[in-house]
């Protein structure tokens, strides 16, 4: 899922995308054909009836905005990436399954309001409710404390599916919404609110201890995050970014889980951003879930780490997201592939199609692995020229 919130404008990127992407190709072209190219790469077979991956069925949510040039430029300053691209695609890798592609889209990129944005992105979800068959009511129960009449924050709601390939053509939803809406102010407490909508009031106050225990400034809370649909064990979640951080919050975290989860973690955090890295630029990003398995605390912890950066291009980036896969056992050969199905310039000549590498650990399956990708849709960033300060600082 999409972790950025980048703050940095568009014209810092300077590089136009890669010459396949031209500037008449729609948006909705240029993520068709990724999204194709990376169920390809991972292995998913093609549709008996020639039709495409469900996965394109997300392309429709974006209204007006899957039919605007590329060369016009994003159609608003949308937080999912670093060059304002209102979609993500992401890889999910796990031991004895085969490889999962995500896609995630800003139905309402389009909106001059984040009101409109999120009134667009409720529509839209309802629209695609009916279409695969799945209820909303999760995001209806707090639809009060995510859709103020007045909203702030960052953005109203992103959507995200999930296609697997076991059991077959079996895809997941999820929703994602900003606890902001309020201002930041009353995060924790929208947040609180919500988590007890779901019976997870108790869960609370180790959540706080150990998630926000530097502030709201330092430690804030990013997203809340819902699963719709065709989940084993449906999962509410938080996410928290951890500013000017290092490994110790991941592992601190990961302390809510059983065994050697804290230990994986920091070790985890460590390989990708780098030995001796502290998050000083874009913040590490921790994610707690929530299931009936367990209404007093979390049953699962996601830690992401922003690699873009902390590698000088995205070869580099790629060689530390294989290199976490084979730690684990897990299919590294697909991320190759993935980079071939995203994009044709060489890895070395940017940073940034490689985003975040996530470690999520859950007291229930075996650790897992998710890579997530830039569609690059309207700018690439140059390689650096030097490696990136150790402390996250360029």
């Amino acid at each position: 899922m999409a972790l950025s919130r980048s703050r940095h404008p568009y014209a810092a990127f300077g590089a136009p995308p890669p010459a396949e992407a031209g500037p008449r190709t729609t948006l909705g072209e240029h993520l068709s054909g990724q999204v194709r190219r990376l169920c390809e790469a991972a292995g998913f077979p093609a549709p008996a009836d020639g039709s495409g991956p469900p996965l394109l069925d997300l392309l429709d949510l974006l209204g007006p905005a899957a039919v605007r040039p590329l060369g016009a430029g994003p159609p608003s300053p949308s937080f999912v990436c670093d060059d304002h691209s209102p979609a993500e695609l992401s890889l999910a890798f796990g031991p004895g399954t085969r490889t999962a592609v995500r896609l995630l889209v800003e139905p309402g990129c389009s909106a001059g309001t984040l009101e409109e944005n999120g009134r667009t992105g409720r529509r839209a979800l309802g629209e695609l409710a009916a279409r695969r068959g799945f209820s909303t009511e999760p995001l209806r129960r707090v639809e009060d404390l995510f859709f103020p009449p007045l909203m702030r924050g960052s953005f109203a709601l992103w959507c995200a599916m999930e296609q697997r390939q076991e059991p077959a053509a079996s895809v997941g939803v999820k929703v994602y919404v900003d606890p902001q809406a309020h201002g930041r102010e009353r995060s924790a407490e929208v947040a609180e609110e919500a988590l007890a909508r779901f019976g997870f009031g108790r869960a609370w106050p180790a959540l706080r201890a150990h998630a926000t225990p530097r502030g709201p400034d330092r430690d804030e809370i990013l997203f809340f995050a819902l699963d719709l649909g065709d989940w084993h064990t449906p999962r509410v979640k938080v996410y928290v970014a951890h500013h000017d951080a290092t490994a110790a919050q991941a592992e601190d975290m990961a302390r809510l889980l059983p065994g050697q989860a804290a230990e994986r973690a920091g070790e985890f955090t460590r390989a990708v951003g780098g030995a001796a890295v502290r998050f000083a630029r874009r913040p590490l990003v921790t994610c707690l879930a929530f299931t009936e398995r367990d209404t007093s605390g979390p049953s699962g912890c996601t830690v992401h780490v922003p690699v873009r950066d902390h590698v000088p291009d995205d070869a580099a980036a790629r060689d530390r997201a294989t290199a976490a896969l084979r730690c684990l056992g897990l299919d590294a050969g697909v991320v190759d592939r993935a980079l071939t199905a995203m994009t044709p310039r060489h890895p070395s000549h940017g940073v940034g199609l490689i985003t975040y590498v996530s470690l999520v650990q859950s007291s229930w399956q075996p650790p897992r692995v998710n890579v997530y990708f830039s569609p690059e849709a309207y700018a690439v960033r140059p390689p650096r020229t030097a490696d990136p300060d150790p402390r996250g600082v360029r």
